[in-house]
């Protein structure tokens, strides 16, 4: 698996005073943006690509922040003269940023166009949702400033996804929601839940504004209108996930993990910390200044937050939908006034939907293996059972669509 690259670009720094923002305590009042020491940048982009080299090749950068684009285009531009340069030969290199769309003009889009930047736009549904909590330290809104970034990113043809969370102003209007997406042909969206704690305090008990409850019927309202007559026509990062692990792959979203991911989240100085939840000195990794990227993912620090997510409590060992979701997030089990490890705060809402989903999904699944097995088949005149399956599950045949295939492809059955 590759090991991803989160960097907090201008640390907090934010031209939006967003409430209930997880990261940014700066509350969008006027401030001095910092760079990241261009010495520090150029020898951690350098160290990493020997990394890459030396186990799989990929390279992935994740450029968050505060507002990333604050550190302006020329600190991107040097971003990517770097990554040339120390890129060994066949290197795979993934950028992305995550940025509230105000500051996108036409230049910026091109920009990402010509080095093929994924973008994640943050968007909390029409005008009068997204306004009333997404403001700047004068307090007006941002959502025209935001749909004309998107429009710049439309007109250069840059691919994107729009970030939503989910508060109180958006959880009871799926309908609304959606139609807005739809009437902007917004194909890529992902929903997050407000927190009401801070990444950078641990010992807070994670809170967030909706509760279980909302969120699972939220979660199954939308899904209605993803799965619609049985073929979705658009993703939602959380569904395709699901849909995935039906389909015998890998989920690719870390709350589904069997494990967290293995990444490196660092601060404008360079401190660096595994994950984006735990931006503590309790978690503190290291320094890209001083330590290097293998030494960083070795520390004993880095051991210890990886066995958390294994660490279950005794409902997620006997829950049926484990297999699915392996526990949720570590950051949000609470610990019992008995001691022991609690469920994931949404813990109910997954179980809700898991079960809402499960035979639609289901379905959706067997016909999606099928497709790709038959398109799979047509390089292959026969196939043994333990070779790997045609569908591209990276499962052996026997494991993975034999049954299926076997029985005519009419056996829908969950996996879990």
């Amino acid at each position: 698996m590759s090991v991803s690259v989160m960097w907090k670009t201008v640390s907090e720094a934010c031209n939006l005073a967003c409430d209930y923002c997880y990261y940014s305590r700066c509350a969008g009042q006027p401030h001095k943006v910092q760079q990241i020491d261009p010495g520090m940048l150029e020898k951690f982009i350098k160290d990493y690509m020997a990394y890459v080299h030396q186990t799989d090749g990929v390279a992935v950068f994740a450029w968050q922040g505060g507002e990333p684009l604050l550190a302006g285009i020329d600190f991107f531009r040097e971003v990517v003269r770097l990554q040339a340069r120390y890129a060994w030969p066949n290197t795979v290199i993934s950028n992305s940023v995550q940025t509230n769309g105000t500051l996108i003009t036409d230049e910026w889009a091109r920009f990402f166009k010509k080095y093929k930047f994924l973008l994640g736009v943050s968007l909390d549904g029409p005008q009068h949702i997204h306004d009333a909590r997404r403001v700047d330290h004068a307090g007006h809104g941002s959502y025209e400033r935001v749909m004309r970034g998107v429009a710049h990113l439309n007109r250069h043809q840059v691919e994107y996804n729009v970030l939503t969370v989910v508060h109180q102003g958006n959880v009871h209007h799926v309908e609304e929601l959606m139609d807005f997406y739809l009437e902007h042909r917004f194909a890529w969206l992902q929903f997050i839940p407000a927190m009401e704690f801070k990444a950078q305090n641990i010992e807070q008990e994670p809170t967030y504004e909706i509760t279980s409850a909302e969120y699972g019927k939220f979660l199954c309202d939308v899904f209605d209108r993803w799965i619609g007559d049985g073929e979705p026509k658009f993703s939602v990062r959380l569904f395709d996930s699901v849909l995935s692990l039906h389909m015998n792959r890998k989920a690719g979203y870390c709350i589904l993990g069997e494990t967290c991911d293995k990444s490196l989240v660092l601060e404008l100085n360079g401190d660096a910390y595994p994950c984006d939840f735990h931006i503590h000195e309790d978690w503190k990794l290291g320094n890209v200044g001083r330590n290097t990227v293998r030494e960083l993912l070795q520390s004993e620090k880095m051991r210890q937050f990886l066995t958390m997510k294994p660490t279950l409590p005794k409902a997620c060992r006997q829950c049926r939908w484990n297999a699915v979701c392996h526990g949720g997030c570590p950051r949000n089990r609470r610990v019992l006034d008995t001691g022991e490890l609690g469920t994931d705060i949404f813990c109910a809402a997954y179980k809700q939907f898991f079960a809402y989903s499960e035979t639609r999904m289901t379905n959706l699944a067997l016909r999606t293996r099928r497709r790709l097995f038959e398109a799979g088949m047509e390089t292959h005149r026969e196939i043994g059972r333990n070779e790997l399956c045609p569908c591209g599950s990276g499962q052996r045949y026997k494991n993975c669509c034999q049954p299926f295939y076997e029985s005519g492809w009419k056996e829908a059955r969950c996996l879990f």
